[in-house]
């Protein structure tokens, strides 16, 4: 995902406490937020580049969406079931031969152009990834001084926004290279295969690096009931329960808004073209990368519900702004969204896990389930862009974040 939080759950590692031991460790599950980063960033790109390579409509391209966060949805308790029985370690090489599977799958896809094979590479690429998301975190606050743990959760983070930000530089380089009007031109489907090759490669290597490297036995240290008792009590939390809604309707913003981008730049910019539209997702990619920093520091002065509400009510202007489709402002509009987009995710996460005691970690676990929002309602908009056009299906984020807002309002407060 764009946006993630750490479990609430706390960790001990058995063995050295010498931080030294743990760096090379430490390099190789950074360089897992890299990747998957680098996965997200290139899907929105993909979209446009299929919908001109395979001819198909907006609509449709969207089910790429629904594979990659369909496969959060559905892999998620899988996930944390063969962690629990194996180990976090076997789950990251699990995860990271997963990835690399659906990564080469990427390259019959291709050959045969279908479109269908490429949502059950992604879906078999997005599956691997719900594993590594699943053990990371973990992971990154056990590799050195408990003292530095968030400072080393953060500097890990700071590389899933550089893979995010790098992808679409990656597809708009190479995806649309040919930005001709002769026929033919941006339907070449090879530099999809020697990304998606080249990515398996990268992704093998890093999983036989795990495979020889030692690492640190995660203990948890928690209270939790767990999901036999999660029933009695955890439903009664309005902020849990708004929680999910919020997020559900949060990442189906972020998600169609991204799926749609290109689309919209070349629809709404003089002159744009598919590749300098890609350019233009990196600069709004970077924007909410930089959104997150300083929403961060925002939040020392001001509560987190009153951040949430004041980003809500800007996104639903400038969704606004984006609908009407003035050219370059509403453009310009469509980059702003990203950045007050970044706090959404992990400040909806914190609300919702408030207060809920034993309850916290099954909480957590349903809160990071409703990103099955990014796989449903992007359909819903590029079904209202293929019908009406692609600036007045922004209507769908805009109602969206409506209920953002009202979890920053209301939602968020507990019993």
């Amino acid at each position: 995902m764009a946006g993630g939080a750490a479990s609430t759950t706390s960790y001990t590692t058995a063995g050295s406490k010498n931080g030294q031991k743990y760096l090379f460790p430490f390099i190789l599950v950074t360089s897992l937020f890299f990747m998957w980063g680098l996965a997200y960033g290139l899907l929105d790109v993909l979209n446009k580049h299929f919908q001109n390579a395979l001819s198909i409509d907006k609509a449709r391209s969207t089910l790429l969406q629904a594979a990659y966060f369909g496969a959060y949805f559905l892999m998620a308790l899988p996930a944390g079931l063969l962690m629990k029985r194996f180990g976090y370690k076997s789950g990251i090489i699990f995860g990271l031969l997963l990835y690399a599977l659906g990564a080469a799958l990427f390259y019959p896809s291709a050959h045969y152009a279908n479109f269908n094979f490429f949502l059950l590479a992604l879906f078999v690429l997005a599956s691997g990834l719900t594993f590594l998301e699943t053990a990371a975190n973990p992971y990154v606050t056990v590799l050195g001084d408990k003292s530095t743990s968030e400072q080393r959760l953060n500097l890990s983070q700071c590389f899933n926004g550089l893979g995010s930000f790098l992808g679409p530089y990656i597809g708009g380089k190479l995806f649309f290279q040919n930005n001709s009007e002769a026929a033919g031109s941006n339907t070449d489907l090879g530099s999809v295969q020697l990304v998606y090759i080249v990515m398996a490669a990268v992704v093998l290597f890093i999983a036989f690096l795990f495979y020889r490297a030692t690492l640190p036995e995660i203990k948890t240290e928690e209270g939790d009931t767990g999901a036999a008792t999660a029933g009695k009590g955890l439903f009664r939390h309005p902020n849990f329960v708004w929680g999910v809604v919020a997020q559900f309707f949060y990442v189906a913003a972020q998600v169609g808004i991204g799926a749609l981008f290109i689309n919209y730049v070349t629809e709404h910019m003089t002159g744009a073209t598919d590749e300098s539209a890609a350019y233009l997702l990196m600069v709004a990619l970077a924007m909410f990368t930089i959104g997150r920093f300083a929403g961060t520091a925002i939040m020392r002065k001001v509560a987190p519900n009153m951040l949430l509400t004041a980003y809500a009510l800007i996104n639903i202007a400038l969704c606004a702004v984006v609908i009407f489709g003035h050219g370059l402002p509403s453009v310009v509009a469509l980059i702003a969204i990203f950045f007050f987009m970044s706090i959404m995710f992990p400040t909806i996460f914190a609300l919702g896990v408030k207060d809920l005691g034993p309850h916290t970690k099954t909480g957590s676990s349903f809160i990071i389930m409703s990103i099955v929002g990014g796989a449903a309602v992007p359909y819903v908009m590029g079904s209202v862009a293929q019908a009406q056009s692609t600036a007045f299906s922004f209507i769908v984020p805009l109602i969206c974040f409506v209920v953002v807002l009202f979890y920053g309002v209301k939602g968020y407060r507990t019993k």
